[in-house]
C-alpha cells in the first residue's frame, strides 16, 4: 500500500500541541538508540512552531501520531533547516520519513522561496531521501555561519569533534538546495544511485577517521600511559576532508 494511503502528513497548528511532548521524547530516544546527538528543544518550541505553520505533522488511519519535522530559519532568513525529523518507531521503513521530508520541503520552498535549504545527517537514507528532492553534498563552508545555528550542536554527541575541526568537517554529512543554483531532482537521484556504494564507504571511512583520535585519547588515558551524472555533479570527496 502506498505511503500515501497509509498516512496523513499535514501541517500542524495548534489542534496538534498535545503531541509536542511525546515529540520531544521521541527525538531524545532515537538520537540516544543512534548514539548521535541533535538539538534538544523542548515542548514549548515544537508547540511554537506549530502555532507558526512551520511544522509538519503525520498520522497513520486510526488518528496515532506517526511523525513530525519542523522548520529553523537563519542568517535572516537566507537559509533554512528541516529540522527534528522523527519517525514513531512503529511506522519505520514504510517510506514515511520520504513523504514527511517531502512535505517540509514543499512547505519550506512556499514559505521562504528564495532561502537555501540544508541539512545534516549521519544516515545514508536520508542522503538518499535528500537526493531525491534535490538536495547536493556540500562542505561545511557552504552552511549557514549563523553562531545560533552552531550552538545547537552543543546538546550533539560528538560536539568535541566538530569543535576539534574548527566547524569544518564532524560526522555528518551536510547536504544543500540552493534554489537559485540547483540540479534537476531526477539529476541528483540518478548521481546518489551511481554512487551510493561509495558514498556509503566514505561514511564508514569518515566515522573511522574522526573517531579514532578519541578512541585513542580514551586508551591512553584508561592505560595511564598520558597521552554519468557523477560527471555532471561536483567532485563530492572534498565534502567528507579529514
Amino acid at each position: 500500500m502506498e505511503t500515501q494511503q497509509q498516512f496523513q502528513v499535514i501541517v500542524a497548528n495548534e489542534s496538534h500541541l498535545s503531541f509536542a511532548q511525546i515529540i520531544c521524547d521521541e527525538m531524545a530516544s532515537s538520537a540516544k538508540a543512534r548514539g548521535t546527538g541533535i538539538a534538544k528543544r523542548s515542548p514549548e518550541y515544537i508547540q511554537q512552531k506549530m502555532r507558526e505553520g512551520k511544522a509538519v505533522i503525520a498520522f497513520n488511519q486510526d488518528g496515532i501520531w506517526a511523525g513530525f519535522c519542523y522548520i529553523e530559519t537563519w542568517s535572516h532568513g537566507e537559509y533554512v533547516a528541516n529540522s527534528g525529523l522523527i519517525v514513531s518507531p512503529n511506522f519505520r521503513k514504510g517510506g514515511l520519513a520520504k513523504a514527511i521530508k517531502k512535505k517540509i520541503f514543499e512547505l519550506s520552498r512556499q514559505t521562504y522561496p528564495e532561502a537555501k535549504i540544508f541539512g545534516l545527517t549521519t544516515g545514508l537514507a536520508v542522503m538518499k531521501i535528500n537526493s531525491d528532492l534535490g538536495y547536493e553534498p556540500v562542505t561545511y563552508s557552504e552552511l549557514t555561519q549563523d553562531e545560533a545555528f552552531w550552538a545547537g550542536c552543543k546538546s550533539c554527541v560528538n560536539y568535541d569533534i566538530l569543535m576539534s575541526k574548527e566547524r569544518k568537517n564532524c560526522l555528518c554529512t551536510a547536504m544543500l538546495y540552493d534554489p537559485k543554483d540547483h540540479y534537476e531532482p531526477e539529476e541528483t537521484k540518478e548521481f546518489f544511485e551511481e554512487k551510493k556504494s561509495v558514498f556509503e564507504r566514505m561514511l564508514r571511512i569518515k566515522q573511522w577517521k574522526l573517531l579514532k583520535p578519541f578512541f585513542k585519547e580514551d586508551k591512553d588515558t584508561n592505560s595511564g600511559s598520558g597521552g554519468g551524472g557523477a560527471a555532471k555533479l561536483k567532485s563530492f570527496f572534498h565534502f567528507f576532508n579529514f
